[in-house]
């Protein structure tokens, strides 16, 4: 017997669309998915507080891009970051608001620019684990997300230690960079991790 793997929750949703006749109807679910998760990456990025020890805004967007990898799996996951990215870089003011980060594409060079360039990378390993059914168990959807912010603050730490002027080392990336955001971050994962299982449990394919 063929092991078959379990569906993302966005291929549930558009499980009614996968037949021949109405395989455009899938095809846009999928699309207006990826588009949703690009736009709510942005409005996270509104609601941010800055810190006045550090460049680096404190914002509800890590969590967003952990999600959107869980609900599309890897590549849609990761697709809609690219195009959240896409729109920043093209001048759209999706990024968050700030008096002394860099606006455009300059934001990618900026302080923060590492953890929005780990964006794509956190959601398709959320989603890679969630395409293997990691979402849909409290505890499990908890891993898959952590899994997902260590990538996000590997990239911001990691590029803090080059992008500072004058440097600041790898310690003082640390401190800027991930000390003041780690405590709040776990707590936002923690809250949002329940949201798969009970959307699991709504689709009735929880068990599945």
């Amino acid at each position: 017997m063929i092991a078959t793997r379990p569906a993302t929750l966005v291929d549930v949703l558009a499980r009614n669309g996968d037949t021949r006749s109405d395989a455009g109807t899938a095809l846009a679910t999928r699309a207006v998915a990826v588009l949703f998760f690009a736009a709510l990456t942005a409005a996270a990025a509104q609601i941010s507080v800055p810190l006045p020890f550090t460049q680096v805004p404190l914002t509800f967007q890590p969590t967003v891009v952990l999600l959107s990898g869980l609900v599309l799996g890897p590549r849609l996951g990761a697709a809609s970051q690219v195009l959240y990215l896409a729109a920043g870089i093209a001048g759209l003011p999706v990024f968050a608001l700030s008096p002394t980060l860099p606006p455009g594409a300059w934001r990618l060079l900026g302080p923060t620019g590492g953890y929005l360039m780990a964006y794509p990378f956190a959601a398709f390993a959320a989603g890679w684990l969630a395409e293997r059914g990691f979402d849909r168990r409290y505890v499990t959807a908890v891993a898959s997300m952590m899994c997902g912010l260590a990538i996000v603050f590997a990239g911001g730490v990691l590029w803090l230690t080059i992008a500072s002027r004058p440097s600041i080392g790898l310690s003082g990336a640390l401190a800027a960079g991930f000390v003041p955001f780690i405590i709040p971050d776990l707590l936002k994962l923690l809250i949002a991790a329940s949201v798969m299982p009970a959307l699991w449990r709504i689709t009735g394919s929880a068990s599945r």
